[in-house]
């Protein structure tokens, strides 16, 4: 088994102390990847800058004339107050763009059988218009429209399972047939969007798929969830490429949000997205690291990520559950299998 893995030490020069979107991040990810000699067992691959012409498809020319005015400008600048961007976040963004491209093009060209993309700043939230969310580019849907437009693909899926909803990503496929969205989130919470009811537009209707969770979900309705909407919306789909949006912020220690995954319940929603991509489109995945504020649970899930991309049995989980009771979703299951006819 091949596993790509893309990340690039530029990745933390996009940096503002005391914000909970910093490069330590991806320090606590790398030293727990190499400490467990995962590193060195997956194919290194290096990110390249995404276009103009890529970064068009999703956003528009005023957000890409931001950026380049940002990149000549001195000091900090900010999209909006959870925002920042620094002279050189430009340029770091298209390279966390360009890494999540380059891990499809791997596992699309053959020269790996899936792919881990470690990148930042993230980029779910990122709307076509300007930065959000501490995202600054639209990473998968970039990645997605490449996948399409380079390799012909006709369907593509993505996962979302951040505690934040996707909305940005949502927006940019909100009225395609060719891509299902599907996102889990803790809701209502930021950005404010990812309601039931919100499923597509025009020929993307029933493309969008939302799965809003109150506080205190855990391992046992996540499970439930992804066995019984996304496991059955995928089959129904069809994908040939499976893209994750993978936030480590659902779990219970996160300081930004209230849900109780453990890492073992992080694991078995891993294996269960691996499983899908192995029986529905020979086992193409990307992982794309999004949020996770809580570095040790971060660091271990991504980890977890790697083990199983790398077809191993280990699941590391030394933080444990946090044990309290968690909500009946019967009613919330029983109306998505109604409006998506599951």
């Amino acid at each position: 088994m091949t596993t790509a893995y893309v990340t690039h030490e530029k990745y933390t020069i996009h940096d503002l102390p005391g914000h909970p979107e910093h490069a330590g991040r991806l320090r606590a990810i790398w030293e727990e990847l190499d400490g467990g000699g995962l590193t060195k067992r997956m194919k290194r691959i290096e990110p390249e800058l995404v276009s103009d012409e890529q970064i068009l498809t999703v956003h528009t020319q005023e957000h890409v004339d931001n950026l380049n005015l940002i990149s000549h400008q001195g000091g900090m600048s900010r999209f909006d107050a959870d925002t920042y961007a620094l002279p050189e976040t430009p340029e770091i963004a298209r390279l966390s763009a360009g890494g999540v491209v380059k891990a499809v093009d791997a596992v699309l060209n053959g020269d790996a059988n899936n792919g881990l993309a470690v990148v930042r700043p993230p980029g779910h939230h990122a709307i076509p218009s300007r930065g959000m969310g501490f995202c600054i580019l639209g990473n998968v849907a970039i990645a997605t429209h490449h996948a399409q437009k380079q390799h012909q693909l006709e369907r593509v899926l993505i996962v979302d399972y951040d505690v934040h909803h996707g909305n940005g990503t949502q927006d940019m496929f909100y009225n395609d047939d060719s891509v299902m969205f599907i996102s889990s989130h803790q809701f209502p919470f930021y950005p404010g969007s990812g309601g039931i009811d919100e499923t597509g537009a025009d020929k993307g209707k029933g493309y969008t798929l939302n799965i809003p969770l109150t506080i205190g979900n855990g391992d046992k309705n996540y499970a439930r969830v992804y066995n019984e909407i996304v496991w059955e919306s995928a089959k129904r789909f069809r994908p040939e490429l499976i893209i994750v949006s993978a936030g480590f912020d659902a779990h219970w220690t996160d300081p930004l949000a209230s849900m109780q995954l453990s890492l073992t319940g992080y694991a078995n929603i891993t294996r269960k997205l691996i499983q899908m991509a192995d029986t529905l489109c020979g086992g193409k995945i990307v992982f794309v690291l999004e949020g996770g504020y809580d570095l040790q649970a971060l660091a271990y899930g991504v980890r977890n990520v790697a083990h199983t991309l790398l077809g191993d049995d280990t699941i590391v989980d030394p933080l444990g559950k946090k044990g309290l009771h968690e909500p009946n979703i019967d009613k919330l299951i029983a109306a998505l299998k109604t409006i998506h006819n599951l």
